[in-house]
Formats: structure tokens, C-alpha cells, sequence
């Protein structure tokens, strides 16, 4: 197998089992292909590969899903539900589509901010582990629609790699009154129709520069990326329930750290 080819698997592996963490799985596979020396034209494979870990979330929530859609027509409680992912999803939209260009060509080539941002973040998320608040939500179903557009306008902030999708959505919806399994399950949600806008937005952008071995590695990646992401998806909601969000605040703060000092050390 050639090095390419097992940089693009174990890339896979990294997106797959942190997309779902509020790590930033976009920040660790930019570091880590930094790295090891991994170049994508156009920077498609780190978004392309994004569907795979989405399609791990159909795959464990599709009689959820199912129930969802088939009961929307006579049940008022799943339409909101519906409009609250919807409505969640368009700051995305708008910011995604005019900030693109900066994102890939600016953002993305910037290790040091990315480093930057994982420790930023993991403080940030210690602090709304820890902070003493009285939920008023318990499901997902039950966010009003100004929070989900709340929740939505916050997940803007992950354009930031190292930032976290999952992570900006979950502390975001702690913040507006919502426990930590639903914060977790709505964030769940919301990554289905904004990973598949991004990966469907990105492919149209960089179709003409993907030659024959980037999608290659692109396949490599998607299928890795959803393996390891099913892991994750299983077992995520259980376990924030009981323990929370800190140990992945210290993952944050200790990969951005030793980043750090690995990019001062290469000049």
C-alpha cells in the first residue's frame, strides 16, 4: 500500500472517531496531515471524508429517523423537531458559502491557529462542564426554535478549525438551557444536513482539480472515517450522561499544547 494511501486511511480513522467528540475532528486531521506530510489539492479530502462519519450517524439513527419523518405529518412535536434542525442549519449555510474561500486557503493552512484554537476551546469547554445550571430541556425534540437558531448561529464559529462542529453545538446548547445528552443528541442531528451541505458544496468546488489518486484517498478515508466513526456514535450519548464533557477538554488542551511546541520546534 502505498504511503499516501495509509496516510489517507489513518486520517480516516482520526475524522471518524472524533467527529462526534467536541475535539475538532477537522483541526486533528489538519495537524495530523501537517505532520506526516499529507497534501490534499484543494484541501477536499479533509471535508470529503466528513460524509463518511454522517453516513455512521444514519446508519445507528435510522429507525429514529424513520419514526421522525413518518410521524411529522400528524405530530406537531416532529415537524418542530424537523424545523428546529433546518432552522439550526441555515447560519451555516450563509456563512459556509460567502466565507469558503478564506476558510480552505487561509484558515485551513494554519497550523499555529488550529493549535491555538484546541486549547481555547478546551478551556472553554471545561468551564460549561462544570458550570451549575439547572436544565430546562431533557430531549432534543422539545428545543424551541430560537434555540435551535441560537445553537446554529454558534456552530458558525467551527469554520474555525480546531473550533469543533460538535463541540461549539453541544456547549452552545448547554448554554441555552439544554442537559448534556440532549446538547449531545441535537448536536448529532445537525451534523447530518450540515457535513452533507459542506461535502456536496466542497465537491462542486474542487471537482476539477480531484485526479484520479486524490479520490482514491478520498474512498480510503470515507470508509475509515465511517468504521471508526461507529464506534463513536454508539457509545457517545451514554457516556457524557455520567461523565461529561472534561476528559475530552484536557484531550483539547494537551494535543494543542504538544502541536504547539512540535510547530516551534520546525521553525
Amino acid at each position: 500500500m502505498a504511503p499516501d494511501t495509509l496516510v489517507a486511511a489513518a486520517l480516516g480513522v482520526v475524522e471518524g472517531l472524533s467527529e462526534f467528540i467536541p475535539v475538532s475532528s477537522t483541526g486533528h486531521v489538519l495537524l495530523a496531515g501537517h505532520f506526516l506530510g499529507f497534501d490534499s489539492p484543494g484541501r477536499a479530502f479533509e471535508v470529503l471524508i466528513q460524509l463518511g462519519a454522517i453516513l455512521a450517524i444514519l446508519f445507528v439513527y435510522a429507525g429514529r429517523l424513520w419514526s421522525i419523518m413518518a410521524a411529522a405529518p400528524r405530530d406537531p412535536r416532529a415537524r418542530r423537531f424537523i424545523a428546529a434542525v433546518l432552522v439550526a442549519f441555515l447560519p451555516a449555510v450563509v456563512v459556509g458559502v460567502l466565507a469558503h474561500d478564506i476558510i480552505k486557503r487561509v484558515l485551513f493552512e494554519t497550523p499555529v491557529l488550529i493549535a491555538v484554537m484546541l486549547i481555547l476551546g478546551g478551556v472553554v469547554l471545561l468551564f460549561a462542564d462544570r458550570l451549575a445550571v439547572n436544565p430546562r430541556y431533557h430531549q432534543a425534540e422539545d428545543f424551541p426554535l430560537r434555540m435551535a437558531l441560537g445553537i446554529g448561529a454558534i456552530q458558525c464559529l467551527a469554520m474555525i478549525p480546531g473550533v469543533s462542529r460538535s463541540g461549539a453545538t453541544i456547549v452552545g446548547a448547554l448554554a441555552l438551557g439544554a442537559d448534556k445528552r440532549s446538547a449531545a443528541e441535537f448536536s448529532f442531528f445537525l451534523s447530518m444536513p450540515t457535513m452533507l451541505g459542506a461535502f456536496t458544496y466542497d465537491l462542486l468546488k474542487n471537482r476539477d482539480i480531484l485526479d484520479a489518486a486524490a479520490a482514491g484517498n478520498v474512498a480510503i478515508g470515507f470508509v475509515c472515517a465511517f468504521l471508526s466513526a461507529l464506534v463513536v456514535v454508539r457509545g457517545l450519548l451514554n457516556y457524557v450522561s455520567v461523565h461529561g464533557y472534561g476528559v475530552f477538554a484536557w484531550w483539547r488542551i494537551g494535543v494543542g499544547g504538544v502541536a504547539l511546541l512540535a510547530l516551534m520546534a520546525q521553525g
